[in-house]
């Protein structure tokens, strides 16, 4: 008798098979793919010892939104190796969060005021980047018709074309007294001693930055007889 070595080696690589994936951003702004998640069930005649992403670490984040290449290479328990390719679609499907403020403005000496998006927006946030802060419906433009409580749509939309909005209270107010100017008369008694004026007459153009909805005379009706001859 005699004995020999029978080596036997195995020498066929895996069969690897790749899914293409889509992934979608978490509230953090990331998404995790494993090898296991484009593995389309490769195999090997003996077996697979592991199933790995070549080049990345399989950490998405807002830079990879769209399409983005991988390589899966498996590795049997005898070191035999391929690898396939898959494509990893990432999408930021998260709306932004919209958050307002009700503010309160004044008209001006023009009996105007304006607003931007900027000036009711409470912090509006987005998983990865906020793109545009606009009023809907409002170019932000107030005047003396708006006096009072005006509703106002806020729209946050994110670098992805998610959008979000909330609604906010912007109170119109005139704190601007009338400027009255007034203008020094003389009459003159009538054939009964007597002389009326009114508001009017001595009013040399009062004006407001909005309107004026009175001009009256204070303490007096603006009757004169004989007594009052002289300077009133």
């Amino acid at each position: 008798s005699c004995t020999a070595n029978v080596t036997v080696q195995d020498t066929i690589a895996p069969v690897a098979l790749c899914n293409n994936i889509t992934v979608s951003l978490d509230a953090n702004g990331q998404a995790i793919v494993t090898g296991a998640d484009i593995d389309a069930g490769s195999s090997d005649n003996c077996a697979i010892a592991s199933v790995t992403l070549d080049g990345t670490t399989g950490l998405y984040d807002c830079d990879s939104v769209g399409t983005n290449t991988v390589i899966l290479t498996v590795t049997d328990i005898n070191g035999n190796q391929s690898s396939c390719t898959a494509t990893i679609t990432v999408e930021d499907t998260i709306a932004p969060i919209a958050l307002c403020n009700d503010i309160t403005v004044s008209l001006d000496a023009n009996g105007q005021a304006q607003i931007t998006a900027s000036d009711i927006d409470a912090g509006s946030s987005d998983n990865c980047a906020i793109a545009s802060v606009t009023l809907d419906g409002n170019v932000g433009d107030y005047d003396c018709d708006s006096v009072g409580v005006n509703q106002v749509t806020l729209i946050v939309t994110d670098v992805n074309g998610n959008s979000d909005s909330c609604t906010a209270n912007v109170t119109v107010q005139d704190t601007i007294a009338p400027v009255a100017l007034c203008n020094d008369i003389t009459v003159t008694l009538d054939g009964n001693g007597q002389a009326q004026i009114t508001a009017s007459d001595i009013d040399a153009g009062s004006s407001d930055n909005c309107a004026i909805a009175s001009v009256t005379l204070d303490g007096t009706t603006g009757d004169y007889d004989c007594d009052s001859v002289g300077v009133n």
